[in-house]
């Protein structure tokens, strides 16, 4: 597993290995019960804090993304589809918006973005 942290991002660094982890998943090159690295192991190969990776893991399974078992590892859960179904339409959400925003920033009447979009919605 390759995850590459950048220091000069403003983006917190176990926000970082959060969002690099979910994109694995989404994207299956981490599979459903896949194991991940031990927090010490990730911490050490990325030269942080054992705690940041720990930070990490505790948020990726809270939003379901992974399970933890005492003593033996965490790993990708299983059956998470709906859960991946619905990051991936956050994100387009999310892509959607900030097109919108851009679209506002240059001049453009919500009208015209309608248009444009209906227009590009057409071409595919």
């Amino acid at each position: 597993m390759r995850i590459i942290i950048s220091n000069s991002s403003m983006e917190p660094i176990y926000e970082q290995i959060i969002g690099q982890i979910k994109a694995m998943i989404m994207d299956g090159r981490l599979q459903e019960e896949t194991m991940l690295p031990s927090v010490r192991s990730l911490s050490k190969d990325l030269k942080i804090s054992a705690l940041t990776v720990k930070k990490a893991y505790d948020c990726l399974e809270e939003d379901g993304f992974i399970i933890t078992v005492h003593g033996k590892g965490s790993f990708v859960a299983r059956g998470n589809q709906n859960l991946l179904q619905e990051e991936k339409r956050k994100e387009v959400e999310t892509k959607l918006e900030y097109a919108i925003e851009e679209g506002r920033k240059c001049g453009m009447k919500d009208t015209e973005i309608r248009e444009l979009f209906e227009l590009i919605m057409e071409t595919d």
